[in-house]
């Protein structure tokens, strides 16, 4: 297991490391500097392209959990059959490899005349999502008594209410899993976003392949390691939420006799 985790994190530890480069070097070390975090906030290109990235992740990813919530909702309540049906349809453009799906945006949009920009990219990034919400979703409907539903209804709640104060909570961990898978697919994609994004809009990805064919800037070092290390950060103050919500739990139900 630990060679597994230093085959997996030792790559981003060396870019961390030569994010504080004094040099462009990818190999040699030439001394301790600041210089390229300084860079980073003062290049333009990557800045728009990062806040092209957000947007789109975080407009995509909201539309795309509504969408597929509801969709996950209605496979559900499907019969066998039916619900079989869709579901091998729902992992379709999972499995479809992404130049594919690239492709196929790209010819859609070029039939329907409708010019690439972030429109393009919003609908792309919302139709590879969906799936992965859908996906994520289903285990916690499958985990829900449905009767918890009826007996709201009973109890004088309409559909609304009873969806609202009994449902949502109950599958709402799946609902945010889904979205942030959404969110992650999203900013991370890079082979669909190149066939549907325009000549005025370039998201990160799309940045930093164009700046393979040449040299890629340390300045994508700089801003890598911010990632990583936000996204880090996130997961360790939602492990320690989650101990922590658990040990309460566990005091609650000492203290009434358990």
């Amino acid at each position: 297991m630990s060679l597994i985790f230093l085959f997996l994190y030792i790559p981003i530890f060396i870019l961390i490391i030569f994010s504080f480069n004094s040099s462009k070097s990818k190999s040699v070390w030439s001394g301790f500097t600041f210089d390229w975090y300084v860079k980073l906030f003062h290049n333009e290109l990557i800045i728009s392209s990062l806040v092209n990235t957000l947007i789109l992740a975080l407009i995509s990813s909201v539309i795309a959990t509504i969408i597929g919530t509801a969709a996950a909702i209605g496979i559900y309540s499907m019969k066998k059959a039916a619900k079989t049906v869709i579901m091998n349809i729902t992992y379709l453009p999972i499995l479809n490899p992404e130049i594919i799906t690239g492709v196929s945006f790209m010819l859609l949009f070029a039939f329907i005349n409708f010019d690439r920009g972030f429109s393009t990219l919003i609908i792309a990034h919302i139709s590879f999502s969906i799936p992965y919400v859908i996906l994520n979703l289903m285990p916690k409907l499958r985990q829900l008594d449905r009767y918890q539903y009826e007996a709201a209804l009973d109890l004088g709640c309409n559909s609304y209410q009873a969806f609202v104060k009994v449902v949502l909570p109950e599958i709402f961990p799946g609902i945010l899993s889904g979205f942030l898978m959404a969110f992650t697919y999203s900013i991370d994609d890079v082979v669909i976003s190149l066939f549907t994004s325009g000549p005025e809009m370039q998201t990160l990805p799309i940045t930093i392949y164009s700046m393979t064919r040449k040299q890629i800037s340390p300045e994508i070092n700089a801003l890598s390691a911010i990632m990583f290390i936000v996204v880090f950060t996130l997961l360790v103050i939602m492990n320690i939420k989650d101990i922590n919500d658990a040990k309460k739990r566990e005091l609650k139900y000492i203290s009434h006799g358990g």
